[in-house]
């Protein structure tokens, strides 16, 4: 087998549904298996999956055992050559899994690999690419100053090699992920990803940003940036410098300061107030059970380049294919007050998401 992509849920059932329907379009061609590792959600995402995607690898946990050992979990279970660790609030084209796969194979010092990330307004994630987070860093990135805490020396849709990528979406060789023994269990939320991606560059290999391939990260879905969120980041930068870092008095004045001043600033949670003049609906008919839930004016076009600014835009899959979708929101993210949201084929409900810090909107008809 040549592929296992592994996700990772907990509570987000509906964006779960719009991530294994993107991720089935992006495996036609490709030998491949997806693995559920639930981690005792107490919405109804098991049942879903059950019922939506037989053929989809299940595991159920009874205790919410973290983003470490829940992925180590489903990699336990994977046939495949390739591995993909992936967010449950991620949206894939059609073409991802093909395009990452065929540029892992071109290097023959390939670590991991990762791709261009959006948020649910189209705007670039920087965290997609990013260099090893010392102390130094880190506190400058608390301050606000992120010029050296991200790569910015690769464009957004350049290929090349980067220190860390963002754990929603990490490709690699099975074989790699065991070498370095997989994510530290020492992390229960956050720091995972930039453990992996530093003992892998510990190991010899290279990482790589693969820019010509975006996918969509809700990211919110994932954590809300509140005092907890903050609190536990800078906790597991303290795991990670304490395991990778030799130890002195300014690391360990960095990393405490850091994580005290995270803990009484807390995060940004305040949603942006969105004014549409209309909504815009991309189609060939409007589901009349939908329409009534939707702010007038309402417009139907057939054409993407017909989206005006100020409005939000219905995305319908029945009528548009993945890739045209991401790239859509990702090239007209210029329009600040659009918002989009995605109607899914054969379910009764439209979402997404106009803050990368906060839920998302999930909207039954």
């Amino acid at each position: 087998m040549k592929l296992s992509i592994i996700i990772l849920n907990y509570n987000v059932r509906y964006f779960l549904e719009l991530c294994l329907k993107s991720v089935e379009a992006a495996i036609q061609d490709i030998d491949a298996e997806i693995i559920v590792v639930d981690n005792n959600s107490p919405d109804d995402s098991c049942t879903m999956v059950k019922q939506l995607f037989p053929n989809v690898l299940l595991f159920k946990n009874k205790v919410n055992s973290g983003f470490s050992k829940g992925n180590n979990m489903g990699v336990a279970k994977a046939k495949g050559e390739y591995l993909c660790i992936l967010n449950p609030d991620t949206v894939v084209a059609e073409d991802t899994f093909r395009r990452v796969l065929s540029f892992a194979e071109s290097k023959l010092d390939l670590g991991a690999v990762g791709c261009q990330l959006i948020d649910g307004r189209g705007k670039f994630l920087p965290e997609s690419k990013r260099q090893v987070p010392t102390a130094r860093i880190a506190f400058q990135k608390l301050k606000g100053k992120t010029e050296n805490y991200y790569n910015n020396t690769l464009g957004n849709a350049d290929i090349g090699k980067t220190d860390i990528l963002v754990g929603a979406f990490m490709l690699l060789k099975k074989t790699v992920y065991d070498q370095v023994h997989g994510f530290d269990e020492d992390y229960f939320m956050y720091g995972e990803d930039v453990d992996l991606s530093y003992k892998i560059l510990k190991a010899g290999y290279s990482n790589y940003y693969y820019g010509e391939t975006t996918i969509i990260h809700y990211k919110g879905e994932s954590t809300i940036k509140d005092k907890v969120y903050a609190k536990r980041f800078y906790g597991a930068m303290e795991i990670f410098y304490r395991k990778h870092f030799k130890k002195n008095v300014l690391t360990s004045l960095f990393v405490k300061l850091g994580v005290k001043l995270a803990a009484l600033r807390g995060g940004n949670t305040v949603n942006e107030e969105l004014n549409f003049n209309e909504t815009i609906v991309v189609s060939d008919s409007i589901p009349n059970s939908l329409e009534a839930h939707l702010k007038p004016p309402i417009t139907l076009v057939s054409d993407l380049k017909d989206i005006t600014q100020n409005v939000q835009v219905i995305l319908d899959l029945n009528y548009l294919s993945y890739r045209s979708i991401i790239d859509f929101m990702k090239h007209n993210n210029a329009s600040t007050q659009n918002s989009y949201r995605i109607l899914l084929k054969n379910s009764n409900f439209i979402l997404g998401s106009d803050s990368s810090v906060n839920r998302g909107e999930i909207l039954l008809y």
